[in-house]
């Protein structure tokens, strides 16, 4: 292959891994800015979110949806609503009691989500890999001698218009503007009559919405499902939202497809190859965090005694 076709290739890799990255990376930061939770459980939110549209999947093969793109879209939108009201019962039932306390308490909690929701889906699936079949096909268009599936280009589109309406709502919406402000200073948005507990869990819907869909997209990609698949992407994703810069939006989604597109092109770097990859990728991360702390759009914050 020519140099440009390697480009072109790890190019569309690189996008592809990255939106999975950004959007579960999207969930870190929105949670981490409006209660400074580092919300370890959110990964695990991204792999019950694959398992559930594998269960509509499955339910859809036999009606006259299906499970092609008409049952997959359908089974999408179903995943992220049934997710994101899991997230807001975790959030009110976990984290809520413990927004007063100690923040390593809430920490410890959010450690312990976690171990609930990966050794239930354990248990489930007696710990065992999942097919995940759909009736799509392999159809795709070539750009040389690189072929690309239309999976490939939509799960590309699709991860980024959903950015691109999370960007939207948080910066045209009322609902937007009381997050950005909550984050900022809740006392002061609660004298103002906004709804700080409502406002909060609407930001753990939405960040465990766009986890679920990541979630049924990795499993549209890959072809299976395991309990332990949210371990790995966890890390990425808050390596990505602490790259672009830890609560800020913009910045879990560059920092996610700047990952994904490293982690691609990495793997065409002599002496690296794809085994050394995540290396790779956390070695960029050491030196974003020496040369930039806050992240690559993060600024430094004052904190008032």
């Amino acid at each position: 292959m020519s140099f440009q076709e390697i480009f072109l290739q790890q190019l569309f890799n690189g996008l592809l891994l990255g939106s999975f990255y950004g959007l579960v990376a999207l969930g870190y930061s929105m949670v981490y800015g409006i209660i400074k939770l580092l919300n370890f459980a959110h990964a695990d939110i991204y792999m019950v979110g694959g398992f559930i549209s594998l269960a509509i999947l499955k339910f859809f093969g036999g009606t006259f949806l299906g499970n092609a793109w008409l049952g997959i879209v359908t089974a999408m939108i179903l995943t992220m609503i049934i997710v994101g009201l899991l997230g807001v019962a975790i959030q009110r039932v976990a984290y809520r009691p413990m927004f007063n306390a100690p923040r390593l308490s809430i920490l410890i909690t959010a450690l312990g989500v976690s171990m609930i929701l990966y050794n239930a889906v354990m248990v489930i699936t007696g710990g065992e890999y999942r097919a995940y079949k759909t009736g799509l096909g392999y159809g795709g268009f070539n750009m040389g001698s690189v072929y690309v599936t239309h999976t490939q280009a939509i799960l590309i589109v699709a991860s980024m218009a959903l950015m691109l309406v999370l960007h939207l709502f948080i910066t045209r919406t009322m609902y937007g503007k009381a997050m950005r402000g909550i984050a900022l200073d809740h006392d002061t948005c609660r004298l103002m009559g906004i709804n700080v507990n409502k406002i909060i869990a609407l930001t753990f819907f939405t960040g465990s919405a766009l986890a679920a869909a990541a979630g049924m997209m990795a499993g549209v990609y890959y072809g299976s499902l395991h309990f332990f698949m949210g371990f790995v992407i966890g890390i990425k994703a808050f390596t990505a939202a602490v790259i672009g810069g830890i609560g800020i939006i913009p910045g879990a989604m560059l920092g996610g497809i700047l990952l994904g597109l490293l982690e691609s092109f990495g793997t065409q770097i002599p002496f690296i190859g794809s085994q050394w990859k995540d290396v790779f990728s956390f070695s960029i991360l050491i030196l974003i965090l020496i040369f930039k702390p806050t992240g690559l759009l993060g600024k430094k914050e004052s904190e008032r005694m």
